[in-house]
């Protein structure tokens, strides 16, 4: 029998342009969103409900989409911090990645899962190792993910291979939830022959690419000497863009490179913060977004960011880009509310995610307004950019299921996971220093 879950008496916001409904009513069947409406329920619709939600004027919006993640590096969080880019992947975290194993991935993706949850994100877009492990935790927790196995070109076709056979193995898995990407690490890893097998990949399975690309200047200069073009230009000429593209970062674009990311309809994941902590610069997505460029968000791994709060990330987003360009009227509440819901869900190309409408899946948040960022009302969308933080997040719930209820996780033992992280983050670390 489809399981029907109500929430009433809600502030709904539905991120359907920019309708809140107040009060708010929602029906759920199953994994998808039914009603939405400002009609409270007839005694009908209760009789069939297996629970109600009386959300008691509490906000309640999409769940948060973050584009650009490595799970399993919440394992190395404050391991190496105040540190540029390359120094930092050179020198600390590939090093200590070696000593990685399947094992220490999965708990360490239940660690990034367990913060997501309680930070309002349902769904995560990730690229990392042992990608059966993550998504075993996937499956487990009752998240939402796209899932890339990480490809570094130098080292040979053999992540090509896995890459395949992952996603033949977890495409459209864990009762859809889980669908795939791609996922060669960036230009300057993954030589031009690497790509082009890559690509013929990508159209061999049908399947979107998700890289990282001009995260840093020194980045572009290198393409420059290497290529004499741009890190855009480069991934255009191969045709790498003839297939839906997910690209991270994206820091130093011109206006040349933002005309090709538009014109190829490439979406990009901007990180804010991990960009601003690595000292990489940042992103001009206000032109992005006057050339109509898809601009979702991400956090990065938990090691160079250091959390996977995506409502700092939405605050972020806003809030730089009206400071770097003196300009108040840069990316406004609404604007970066987008970015992190149904933005996501275009990145991502799940087309049933990111908005609070019927036929919509029932990835939903609810934001306790009893605390005292949250008074005065004026404004919900204005108190979730600008005043919430993730401490504020209640219940969350994913493909139709509470996994967080009252800030109690419903399908992950917490402090197992944090044991076992704990404990396979020093194995990993105490080996790189040996």
């Amino acid at each position: 029998m489809t399981k029907v879950t109500l929430i009433e008496n809600a502030v709904v916001i539905t991120m359907d342009k920019e309708d809140i409904l107040n009060p708010g009513y929602i029906l759920i069947e199953g994994d998808k969103i039914k009603k939405v409406s400002s009609e409270p329920f007839d005694e009908e619709t209760k009789k069939t409900a297996h629970e109600i939600i009386d959300a008691q004027g509490n906000f309640v919006l999409p769940g948060l989409i973050n584009t650009h993640t490595h799970a399993g590096m919440s394992l190395l969080r404050s391991y190496a911090d105040d540190m540029s880019l390359m120094d930092w992947l050179e020198n600390k975290i590939w090093p200590a990645e070696g000593n990685l194993t399947s094992e220490s991935i999965y708990w360490g993706t239940l660690l990034s899962i367990v913060e997501m949850i309680k930070s309002g994100t349902t769904t995560f877009a990730d690229m990392y190792f042992f990608m059966d492990d993550v998504a075993r935790a996937v499956q487990e927790s009752g998240m939402r993910a796209s899932l890339s196995r990480g490809m570094i070109g130098f080292k040979g076709d053999d992540s090509l291979y896995e890459a395949k056979e992952f996603v033949k193995k977890w495409h459209n898995g864990a009762e859809g939830r889980i669908t795939c990407m791609l996922g060669p690490h960036a230009p300057y890893t993954c030589p031009p022959e690497f790509l082009n097998k890559t690509l013929s990949m990508a159209h061999e399975l049908e399947m979107p690419i998700h890289i990282h690309l001009s995260e840093t200047e020194g980045e572009v200069t290198d393409n420059y000497k290497e290529y004499n073009k741009s890190p855009v230009e480069h991934l255009n000429e191969l045709g790498i863009f003839d297939v839906p593209t997910l690209a991270a970062h994206c820091v130093h674009v011109n206006d040349e490179d933002i005309r090709i990311l538009a014109d190829n309809n490439v979406s990009v994941s901007h990180n804010i913060g991990s960009n601003l902590k690595l000292g990489s610069g940042i992103a001009p997505i206000d032109k992005m977004l006057s050339e109509n460029v898809t601009v979702s968000l991400g956090t990065d791994g938990a090691s160079s960011n250091n959390n996977l709060d995506l409502l700092e990330e939405v605050r972020l987003s806003s809030l730089v880009q009206k400071g770097f360009h003196e300009n108040p009227t840069l990316i406004n509440a609404y604007t970066a509310l987008e970015m992190a819901t149904i933005k996501g869900g275009e990145t991502l190309k799940l087309p049933e995610v990111g908005k609070l409408a019927p036929e919509y899946k029932a990835d939903i948040i609810v934001i306790d307004k009893n605390s005292a960022e949250l008074y005065p009302r004026h404004d919900p969308i204005a108190n979730i950019v600008y005043s919430c933080n993730s401490n504020n997040v209640s219940t969350v719930i994913i493909d139709g299921k509470i996994v967080m209820k009252d800030g109690n996780l419903q399908t992950i033992d917490e402090e197992k996971v944090y044991h076992e992280a704990d404990k396979h983050a020093k194995m990993i670390t105490d080996q790189d220093k040996n």
